[in-house]
């Protein structure tokens, strides 16, 4: 399958880097809430992962919304929905037993077989990531029912893996940028062999994995999503292992603008299935 991003999508991922590489976060004013294509999203995604942005992004617009129909978008915020009898602000999800947890934000549903409910979050929990902090959930009132959960849990699939593309590729740009500029026995460390090996190695993954999101994105079967998933994620901790390596303990401190980054890879390469349980979903469709 051959893919090509429309001019339109082009100029949207681009304007969409400015307004994020600006520190801005407010997404509806760009109207990325409105965004319902699977191929759109993706563009939106990878550009949230090549910035690091936090927060319940693939449940607050991409699986939110799936669930709940058209009629759940509106609101003012990044990530907000509203209408629908849903409310505004961001929203959270959990399709027990694959995605047990949800990610804490101001409002939550369960999905339980075809079943929608609102719920309610108990115990908080650690994340690998402390800018992502899990909640439990106890399922409340029955919203919906007939809901497309498989195509919801697909397209949270997706979008982590666009996510994780995006990291990847921030993270390899970081690294290129450090071995430019850190010497070692009077050059920079970009010139040795093995230093370039690494980062080719990166960037063949990374390049590798691209076409199975956009074609995932074009199909989104359970298999091609799964794929997808399996590619970005190990391309992405191949990225991020690269990038600790080469800066060094440094890299993993708090003050350094890598460890978001390392930190947000480690957490999204599980979530929304680990990359065992994705292998197993293409297995199964083989």
């Amino acid at each position: 399958m051959m893919f090509t991003l429309s001019p339109e999508q082009t100029d949207f991922a681009a304007v969409l880097h400015g307004f994020l590489g600006a520190g801005k976060r407010d997404l509806a004013s760009l109207g990325v809430d409105e965004v319902t294509d699977p191929v759109d999203l993706v563009v939106v995604f990878e550009e949230l992962g090549h910035h690091a942005v936090e927060g319940p992004l693939v449940e607050s617009l991409a699986v939110v919304p799936a669930l709940a129909g058209h009629s759940a978008r509106g609101g003012a915020g990044a990530g907000s929905r509203g209408g629908g009898g849903l409310g505004a602000g961001t929203w959270s999800v959990a399709f027990p037993p694959l995605l047990p947890h949800a990610v804490i934000a101001d409002h939550y549903l369960l999905v339980q077989a075809d079943a929608l409910h609102h719920a309610t979050p108990g115990t908080e929990l650690s994340s690998v990531d402390p800018a992502r902090t899990l909640v439990e959930l106890t399922a409340g009132p029955v919203i919906a029912t007939d809901v497309p959960a498989a195509r919801a849990f697909n397209l949270g699939v997706l979008t982590c893996s666009a996510q994780l593309l995006g990291l990847g590729r921030a993270m390899l740009e970081m690294t290129t940028a450090h071995v430019l500029t850190r010497t070692q026995f009077g050059k920079p460390i970009g010139q040795f062999q093995a230093v370039k090996h690494h980062l080719a190695n990166v960037l063949i993954g990374l390049e590798l994995a691209r076409p199975l999101v956009f074609g995932a994105a074009v199909t989104m079967t359970e298999r091609d999503v799964s794929a997808a998933k399996v590619a970005t994620s190990e391309a992405a901790w191949q990225a991020a292992r690269t990038a600790l390596q080469v800066h060094g303990a440094i890299g993993y401190t708090a003050e350094h603008e890598l460890s978001r980054f390392l930190l947000q890879t480690r957490a999204l390469r599980t979530a929304w299935g680990s990359p065992s349980m994705h292998r197993a979903r293409v297995l199964e469709a083989l």
